[in-house]
């Protein structure tokens, strides 16, 4: 009994966190929330990205799949497709994590986030 709660306490647990996307986003939106994403890997958590589809908008399905990609090509490198775009309703998502090369976790970043002024 005590070997596995030993186990449970010291077992890496990586969450699903999700961002959300609008099919008229701007190239700067797109940048700050890469930013996040990259933050999320950094804390070795999975993200799904979704791409929101309204209205007629739904006529146009191929731009969601250039969005998806030109995020992931922000990314750059180091990401990973868990599989290919899949639509569900108005939601075109895809799961992605980083690959083992990524940065590990910064603790100078971390200290300095904490401070408050």
């Amino acid at each position: 009994m005590k070997q596995l709660a030993k186990n449970k306490r010291n077992a890496k647990t990586s969450e699903l966190k999700q961002i959300r996307y609008g099919l008229k986003i701007s190239d700067h939106d797109i940048n700050v929330k890469g930013r996040k994403i990259q933050e999320f890997f950094e804390d070795g958590h999975k993200v799904r990205l979704t791409v929101v589809f309204r209205g007629r908008e739904l006529a146009h399905k191929e731009l969601g799949y250039t969005l998806l990609e030109k995020i992931i090509n922000f990314l750059g490198e180091n990401v990973i497709k868990e599989h290919e775009p899949q639509f569900a309703g108005k939601q075109l998502s895809v799961v992605v994590r980083s690959n083992g090369n990524a940065k590990t976790k910064d603790p100078q970043r971390d200290k300095e986030k904490s401070t408050t002024f």
